[in-house]
C-alpha cells in the first residue's frame, strides 16, 4: 500500500515538472516569436525572406529511399515493441504506415497537440506521430469501443500531459495505446494495465526527442 501511494506521488511530481517545463518552453517560444518579427520589420535580412519554422525540430529533408520496415514482438507484459526501422524524416505526403496505429516512422513537420488533447474526429496520422516523437501516448478507439469507457478514457486523457486521444475507425481492437515504437490494447480507463503504459511510456526512455513541446501544435 506504502508504494502504491510513493509511485502516485512520484507519477504525480513527474507529471507536475512536466507542466512547469511546457511553460517555460512557451514563454521561450513567444520570446523567440516576438524577436524574430523584430528582425523581419527592420530589414536586417535584406533580398530574403526569413522563415521561423517554429512547428519543426529536426531538418525536415526526407532521406532517398526512407521507409519503415520490422515487426512487433510481444513482452510479457502485453506491450508490442516494433523490431526494426522507423524512420524520423519530415514529409508533407501521406506515409503508408505498415500498422494502424501508428508507432513512428516519417511524418509531417507539425505534431499534433499533445498536451492532454482529446479529439472527436480522426486526426491525420503523420502529425500524431510526430507527437509519439516527442514522448506522447496516444489514446485511440474505434466505432466498438463502449461509450462510458470512451468517455471515461477521456477523462483521463485531459488530466495527463503528453498524451492524445482520437478514434482510429480502422484499428483492430476497440482501445488502443501507442508511444513511439509500442504499442498494446486495454480495457477501458480503469484497466491497470493502462496506468502502467502511462507511467512507462509518458515520455519514456523510448521518446527520440524528450522533453520537446506537446503544445503549439495542430489544434485539430
Amino acid at each position: 500500500m506504502g508504494s502504491a501511494k510513493k509511485s502516485s506521488s512520484a507519477r504525480s511530481a513527474r507529471i507536475e515538472e512536466m507542466r512547469r517545463a511546457e511553460k517555460a518552453r512557451e514563454r521561450r517560444a513567444r520570446i523567440l516569436t516576438i524577436a524574430a518579427s523584430v528582425v523581419i520589420v527592420v530589414g536586417l535580412v535584406a533580398g530574403g525572406v526569413v522563415l521561423v519554422q517554429s512547428q519543426s525540430d529536426d531538418d525536415g529533408s526526407p532521406a532517398a529511399g526512407s521507409k519503415n520496415s520490422g515487426k512487433f514482438v510481444t513482452g510479457k507484459d502485453g506491450v508490442r515493441k516494433w523490431e526494426g526501422e522507423l524512420g524520423r524524416n519530415h514529409v508533407t505526403k501521406a506515409v503508408d504506415y505498415p500498422v494502424s496505429p501508428p508507432v513512428g516512422g516519417d511524418h509531417n513537420p507539425v505534431w499534433m497537440n499533445c498536451n492532454g488533447d482529446v479529439y472527436t474526429d480522426e486526426i491525420n496520422n503523420t502529425n500524431a506521430v510526430h507527437s509519439l516523437e516527442h514522448g506522447a501516448v496516444w489514446v485511440t478507439y474505434n466505432a466498438s469501443a463502449d461509450k462510458a469507457a470512451v468517455d471515461a478514457l477521456a477523462a483521463k486523457v485531459k488530466k495527463t500531459p503528453y498524451t492524445l486521444m482520437s478514434p482510429v475507425d480502422g484499428q483492430q481492437d476497440p482501445i488502443m495505446l501507442s508511444a513511439w515504437g509500442h504499442q498494446r490494447t486495454v480495457t477501458g480507463a480503469d484497466d491497470p494495465d493502462l496506468d502502467a503504459f502511462f507511467e512507462k511510456f509518458v515520455q519514456g526512455e523510448q521518446t527520440p526527442e524528450p522533453g520537446a513541446a506537446c503544445t503549439n501544435g495542430l489544434s485539430k
